[in-house]
C-alpha cells in the first residue's frame, strides 16, 4: 500500500492540474504578479507625495505616475477576478467529470466497501476543494507571496530597523500557523472520516427508505444519525478551537506591530533617521503585510482542513482495482459466441471465497446453466467473463480470443445481461431501453419492447415511452421492470447472453410471461443462466453445479438427477420434477 500524500504533495498536485490550460494559467499568474507590484508601489508613491508636500516640492508628477500605475492595477485586478474564476470553474467541472468517469469503472466491491454516499461526497467535496485551491492561488496566494518577497528589499532600502519589526510579525505568523497545523492535522483527518460516515449513512438509509418505513425505523435511524453527528462535532470542536486561537495570536501580533511602527518611527524621526513619508509608507507596508499574512494564514487553515478531502479525492482517482485494458488491445469482431474457461481461478481479497480451477466450453448458440448454493461462485464466474474482475490464473476465451487481449468495449458490447434487479435509471422508458443501443430508432425500441411483451403496459403509462419511471423503476411493478430489462437486452442484440436470476423474484403468472420473452431473447445466442429455481434451467443444454467455487457436477437435467448428487438433492428439496420434454442431452467437455 502506497504512503498517503502529504499536505504539501496534495497542494502541489492540485496546482499541477491547472497545467491543462497552461497559457491561461500563466496569463492569470502574470496578472497576479503585476497586481502585487502595483499594491507595493502605492505605499512608496504615497511616501514620496507626503515628503514632497511636507517639503514644499512639486507632487503632481508623482501623483500622475500613481494614477497610471493604479490604472494598470485595475486592469490586472479585472483579469485576475474574472479570468481566474472562469478557469477555476472549468477545471472543477473537468475534475468532476474525470472522477465520475473513473468511479464508474471501479469494481462493485470498491463501491460496496466505500458506500455510494461516501463516494459521491468524495467526488463533490473533492472538486469543491480543488476549486477553492485554484481560485485562492490565482486570486490571492500568488499575489500575497510575490508582494511579501518584493516588500523585503523595498523596505530594507527605506529603513532596516523598521523592516525588522515587519520581519518579526511575519515570523510570529509563520510559527503560529506551523504550530496549529501540527496540532490539528490528525484531528482534521478524523473529522473528514466522520463526514464520510455521515454521507455514507445518508446514502444507505435513503437507498433503503422503503425498508426504513416498512419496519418503522425512522426514529432509530434518526437516533443513530444523531450519534454520528455528535461524534463529528466532538472531533471538530478541538480543531476549531486551535484555529480560533491562531486568529487571536495573529491579531494580537498585528496590533503590537502597528504600535511598534508608530513608536519606533517617532523615535527615528526625532533623530532625523526617517522621514514622515517613510513612516507613512511603513504603516502602509504593515497594513499590506498584515493583510497578506492574514490571507496566507487563512489559506493555511483551509488547506489543512481540506487536505483529507483532497487526499480522498486523489485516492479515488488513483484507485487501480478496476480491470485495465492492455495497451494495443484489439476489438472482437463478428462474434459467434463460443466461450471457454481454462483452469480459471479467482479468489477474493482477505477471503477464502472465489472460483477455483473452472474448466468448460460453451459452444455458440448453446445454453449453459450455473446452479448451486448461495455463495457457490456462480455470479463471480460470469463476472470474470465480462471482465468485471480479472482471474488470478487461467484463461477465458471468446471465439478462441483471450478476453484479456481484447478491448473492454468490444467484449462488453458482445454480452447482454439481464439481472435479478433490472437496474433501471430515473429516466424515460425509451431511454432505459436505449441503454442497449443508444442510437436505436423509435421503431427498433418499440420492436424490442413488443418482443419482451412490454409494449402493451408501456402504452398504458402517461406519455407512453416518454414516461419517467422513477429511481430504480419505482413507478413500475417487478414484472414490468424485468420486461424493460429484457427489451434492453433484445435491443442490444449481443451474441452472448447472461441471465442472472432474471425470474427469481416474480410470481408464477408474471414469470411465465417473462420466460416467453426470454426464450425469444435466447434464440441463436450463447446463453448463461444463473438460477435458484431449478425449473428455469431444465431446458439447458448443460448444467454446471458449483459448490465452494468449484464445478463438482456437469450434465443435463436428467443425467444429473440420475447421478443422485448435489443437484439431485437440490431438485428434491425444491420440489421440482423433471419436465416431460427436455433438451437433448449434451455434455460440455472438460478442458
Amino acid at each position: 500500500m502506497s504512503k498517503p500524500l502529504s499536505t504539501w504533495q496534495i497542494y502541489k498536485r492540485a496546482l499541477e492540474m491547472l497545467g491543462v490550460e497552461k497559457a491561461m494559467s500563466i496569463s492569470v499568474a502574470t496578472a497576479g504578479i503585476l497586481l502585487a507590484i502595483v499594491q507595493l508601489a502605492e505605499p512608496v508613491l504615497l511616501a514620496r507625495v507626503v515628503d514632497a508636500l511636507s517639503g514644499g516640492r512639486e507632487a503632481f508628477p508623482i501623483i500622475g505616475l500613481w494614477a497610471v500605475i493604479g490604472l494598470f492595477g485595475i486592469i490586472a485586478g479585472v483579469i485576475v477576478a474574472v479570468v481566474a474564476d472562469r478557469l477555476a470553474h472549468r477545471r472543477r467541472l473537468a475534475a468532476l467529470g474525470q472522477a465520475f468517469e473513473h468511479a464508474i469503472i471501479l469494481p462493485i466491491n470498491y463501491h460496496a466497501e466505500k458506500g455510494s454516499g461516501a463516494v459521491v461526497r468524495t467526488i463533490l467535496a473533492g472538486t469543491d476543494a480543488l476549486f477553492w485551491n485554484w481560485l485562492s492561488f490565482l486570486r490571492e496566494q500568488l499575489t500575497a507571496i510575490v508582494g511579501i518577497i518584493i516588500m523585503v528589499p523595498t523596505a530594507l532600502r527605506m529603513n532596516a530597523t523598521m523592516t525588522m519589526i515587519l520581519a518579526g510579525l511575519a515570523v510570529i505568523y509563520l510559527c503560529a500557523n506551523v504550530l496549529v497545523a501540527h496540532k490539528t492535522s490528525t484531528g482534521q483527518a478524523r473529522v473528514e472520516e466522520y463526514h464520510n460516515n455521515v454521507y455514507g449513512r445518508v446514502g444507505d438509509v435513503l437507498g433503503n427508505v422503503t425498508v426504513v418505513q416498512s419496519y418503522a425505523r425512522m426514529a432509530a435511524e434518526m437516533a443513530q444519525m444523531r450519534v454520528i453527528i455528535n461524534r463529528l462535532l466532538e472531533a471538530q470542536y478541538p480543531v476549531l478551537t486551535w484555529w480560533g486561537l491562531l486568529t487571536v495570536l495573529t491579531r494580537t501580533a498585528a496590533t503590537i506591530t502597528m504600535v511598534l511602527i508608530f513608536a519606533v518611527g517617532a523615535l527615528l524621526a526625532q533623530r532625523k533617521q526617517i522621514s514622515v513619508g517613510e513612516i507613512v509608507a511603513f504603516v502602509s507596508f504593515a497594513n499590506l503585510l498584515i493583510g497578506k499574512l492574514d490571507t496566507l494564514s487563512g489559506f493555511a487553515v483551509r488547506l489543512f482542513q481540506y487536505a483529507p478531502t483532497l487526499r480522498n479525492y486523489f485516492e479515488l482517482i488513483d484507485a487501480t482495482d478496476g480491470v485495465r485494458e492492455k495497451p494495443g488491445a484489439k476489438a472482437l469482431e463478428r462474434v459467434d459466441g463460443r466461450v471457454a474457461y481454462k483452469d480459471v481461478t479467482y479468489k477474493f481479497k482477505n477471503s477464502t471465497q472465489g472460483v477455483f480451477d473452472v474448466n468448460f466450453t460453451a459452444d455458440a448458440g448453446k445454453t449453459i446453466a450455473l446452479v448451486g448454493p448461495t455463495g457457490a461462485g456462480k455470479t463471480t464466474c460470469l463476472a470474470l467473463l465480462q471482465r468485471l474482475r480479472a482471474p488470478d490464473s487461467g484463461v477465458i476465451t471468446v471465439d478462441d480470443h483471450d478476453i484479456a487481449d481484447v478491448t473492454l468495449q468490444s467484449l462488453r458490447h458482445s454480452i447482454a445481461v439481464v439481472f435479478q434487479d433490472a437496474g433501471l435509471f430515473n429516466r424515460s422508458i425509451a431511454e432505459n431501453i436505449r441503454i442497449g443501443k443508444p442510437d436505436a430508432t423509435d421503431e427498433e425500441v418499440e420492436r424490442a419492447a413488443r418482443m419482451a411483451e412490454a409494449h402493451d403496459f408501456i402504452m398504458k403509462k402517461p406519455e407512453g415511452y416518454g414516461f419517467v419511471i422513477g429511481e430504480r423503476g419505482a413507478s413500475l411493478s417487478g414484472g414490468e421492470r424485468q420486461r424493460l430489462a429484457i427489451a434492453r437486452a433484445i435491443l442490444k442484440d449481443a451474441p452472448i447472453l447472461i441471465l442472472d436470476e432474471a425470474t427469481s423474484a416474480l410470481d408464477v403468472e408474471t414469470e411465465s410471461r417473462i420466460k416467453r420473452a426470454l426464450d425469444r431473447l435466447r434464440a441463436g445466442r450463447t446463453t448463461f443462466i444463473i438460477a435458484h429455481r431449478l425449473s428455469t434451467v431444465a431446458g439447458a443444454d448443460t448444467i454446471l453445479v458449483l459448490e465452494h467455487g468449484r464445478v463438482i457436477e456437469r450434465g443435463t437435467f436428467s443425467s444429473l438427477v440420475a447421478q443422485g448428487g448435489l443437484f439431485a438433492r437440490l431438485v428434491q428439496e425444491g420440489g421440482f420434477l423433471e419436465p416431460e420434454k427436455e433438451a437433448p442431452p449434451e455434455q460440455i467437455p472438460a478442458q
